[in-house]
């Protein structure tokens, strides 16, 4: 959730439903937006039919979600959980916004909304996911629904031509 534009105060409070096939065309955009991009560990120019491919594929395990504002995706969130039985008590989320739109409380909207479908619907007992060590703006919105850092990966993304350090964060809930 990097942004090369500058978070604005406005808060906006999107529409949130179900990821939909006819979604897949404007999350393509969203995913080969310079900042979106940057702030996960995607690769560029990311196809129509890739994305299509991935909510085709989507199954009972997968919570995928999108934020409109008036009537346009601007942003979306998924919480996948685990398969094997002794780790079905573990969520990983994975989300990402317009570039324009970051920093007026959609990335929080859809947070929310993720993490109670994990305490409320799915009984998780821990959500994980991993961050850019450099993406403060994230760091500050999982901070702030309760993440904690639970480790550092050394140089393990690779983007702009630079390596970096990515960072495990987890919420726990026993």
């Amino acid at each position: 959730m990097t942004s090369t534009t500058s978070p604005s105060s406005e808060n906006i409070q999107p529409q949130l439903r179900s990821v939909r096939l006819s979604d897949a065309e404007a999350l393509c955009a969203i995913f080969n937006m310079p900042g979106f991009r940057s702030g996960t560990l995607r690769m560029p120019f990311e196809m129509v039919e890739q994305v299509e491919r991935r909510i085709a594929k989507s199954g009972q395990e997968t919570t995928w979600i999108v934020a409109e504002v008036e009537g346009r995706v601007v942003g979306h969130g998924s919480l996948v959980v685990q398969g094997s039985p002794r780790r079905s008590h573990i969520g990983e989320i994975n989300m990402g916004l317009d570039d324009a739109f970051v920093g007026k409380g959609i990335g929080s909207a859809i947070l929310g909304a993720l993490l109670d479908v994990a305490d409320n619907w799915r009984a998780l007992k821990r959500v994980e996911l991993t961050v850019y060590a450099d993406n403060e703006p994230a760091m500050r919105l999982y901070k702030s629904h309760g993440f904690e850092v639970e480790g550092r990966h050394v140089k393990a993304g690779f983007t702009d031509g630079q390596y970096h350090d990515l960072l495990s964060m987890a919420r726990l809930r026993f």
